[in-house]
């Protein structure tokens, strides 16, 4: 009976003897080659890393500033925007029976004078309604504009005029040496400007029981209450005047100027 080595190499040709005698050479070596180039290796920079796009995108700012567009300058401006800024804040609400946006039954026989008849009543003003919605800077052009978009809003089918060409550019100028500083304006001496363009149309004849500017007895009980409640009053919108006197654009800073303008003329 032949008795086999359990523990018998696995080598049992001539040619696995030559294999593993040359994998103990041929491993070690091999991993001696690769430590030594682990050890003398140094990193490249990559040449693409180096070209003038690369360099440019790495160099810009983390963040970056963005001005909105400039407003329309006058006779640029679209009867929409005209419409928001100046004639919502009584077309809006109907303050003293102006007919309301988008309201066909209130629109219909007015519509039915004419594009021309209602341009020429909103240039020369009717009513509680002053000249030009209360805005001077508003050219015909404009004013037409707004006419056609309040009017096609109630069923109309105006066609509106088109906006002028753009200007040439004004070529940049010498600046001027700086103005001395002026005197601190008298309170709610910024706020006329605001007032002549937006809260005119209304307190300057009393509109839907608004404070006429300069009506003491009217104001008194108003200025009462403090600068604080007005504001917050023309603000948020009482009675019928809507929210920043129809004009959203208005900072809290205009609104505040504009109503301790009219405090200051009525005490």
């Amino acid at each position: 009976m032949d008795v086999h080595d359990s523990h018998s190499s696995f080598i049992q040709t001539p040619k696995q003897l030559v294999v593993v005698i040359l994998l103990a050479f041929l491993v070690p070596i091999s991993v001696i080659i690769l430590l030594v180039q682990l050890a003398t290796s140094r990193p490249s920079a990559d040449p693409s890393a180096l070209s003038a796009e690369a360099v440019s995108k790495r160099l810009q700012p983390v963040g970056t500033v963005e001005f909105g567009a400039p407003q329309a300058a006058p006779g640029a401006r679209t009867g929409e925007g005209i419409v928001k800024t100046v004639c919502a804040a009584c077309h809006q609400a109907g303050v003293a029976n102006a007919p309301k946006i988008g309201d066909a039954k209130d629109w219909a026989p007015r519509i039915k004078t004419g594009l021309k008849q209602l341009v020429s009543t909103a240039l020369k003003g009717k009513g509680a309604m002053p000249a030009r919605g209360g805005d001077a800077s508003l050219t015909d052009a404009e004013v037409e504009r707004a006419v056609v978009y309040l009017a096609n809003q109630a069923g109309a089918n105006f066609k509106e005029p088109a906006a002028p060409k753009e200007a040439a550019k004004p070529q940049p100028q010498a600046r001027a040496p700086a103005a001395p500083a002026a005197a601190k304006p008298a309170a709610g001496a910024n706020g006329k400007p605001v007032y002549d363009k937006v809260c005119m149309v209304c307190h300057a004849q009393g509109v839907a029981g608004a404070p006429k500017l300069g009506d003491k007895a009217a104001w008194a009980p108003r200025i009462q209450q403090g600068i604080n409640t007005l504001v917050q009053s023309a603000t948020k919108g009482k009675g019928a005047m809507p929210p920043k006197g129809g004009n959203a654009s208005l900072s809290d800073a205009e609104i505040r100027a504009a109503v301790e303008f009219m405090v200051s003329q009525s005490k």
